[in-house]
């Protein structure tokens, strides 16, 4: 058997697996259909972006807000990981700036043995944040459900939003969507692989967010109204758990 032959006979078998159209009108229309997916897949990251934008700024520039809200990113040992312990950096340079007056710490405590909220309390306080302006969320298990307590259970109604500048939008988007009036300080980091999964995974919740933001489901715990976010205000009291 002659070379071309074997190479249309492997074309062929990869078509007959991959059921791939045999015409040109047919994979012309396979090619259209895979770009309106490709369209319908970006348009939620294409939202966040188009919606939340002007509202990205830094420590030094960001509005003031009454809160911080600063959401968990993992714990390495019990303390907070790189990203997270940057987030708190940020943070805690806010409230040294003046820029916020108390802090929402939010974040996984769904077992025993792993607490983002109070692993993030005890590093402000470590960084010189007083311990009764931090308040600790510890039902914040996604970004929705962190934005939607932060409003129904804690009272946040404006606040500034501290997050890695690939998570930022999302967390301003949903924010908003939950009816808080919101800026955010984009951590940067380094391009490194973290960073890239991270922004991969952003493409991917993109959607969620999406969904989230239309049909603004409950979280999946609510429970009574909290008043720590008061009493950090007022400067009393020694914050909610």
């Amino acid at each position: 058997m002659g070379a071309g032959k074997r190479v249309r006979r492997a074309v062929r078998a990869v078509r007959a697996r991959l059921r791939l159209p045999r015409t040109r009108r047919g994979q012309r229309r396979a090619v259209q259909v895979v770009m309106a997916l490709s369209v319908v897949a970006l348009l939620p990251a294409t939202w966040l972006r188009l919606s939340t934008d002007a509202r990205v700024r830094t420590v030094a520039d960001v509005p003031r807000a009454p809160v911080a809200v600063v959401f968990g990113a993992g714990l390495w040992d019990g303390e907070p990981s790189p990203y997270l312990a940057h987030r708190l950096d940020a943070t805690a340079e806010l409230y040294e700036r003046g820029k916020v007056r108390a802090i929402l710490v939010t974040g996984d405590n769904s077992r025993h043995d792993y607490d983002e909220p109070d692993a993030m309390r005890a590093y402000l306080v470590r960084h010189g944040v007083p311990d009764q302006r931090i308040v600790s969320d510890y039902a914040g298990f996604d970004t929705w459900d962190s934005c939607s307590r932060a409003e129904r259970i804690f009272g946040v109604h404006r606040a500034v939003l501290v997050s890695q500048d690939f998570h930022i939008r999302r967390a301003l988007a949903l924010c908003e969507a939950a009816g808080i009036d919101a800026y955010g300080v984009g951590v940067a980091e380094p391009h490194d692989v973290t960073w890239l999964f991270g922004g991969a995974r952003e493409a991917i919740a993109a959607g969620k967010a999406a969904l989230d933001a239309t049909f603004k489901p409950d979280p999946h715990f609510l429970g009574p109204r909290e008043r720590g976010i008061d009493k950090a205000l007022a400067g009393s009291g020694s914050g909610s758990r």
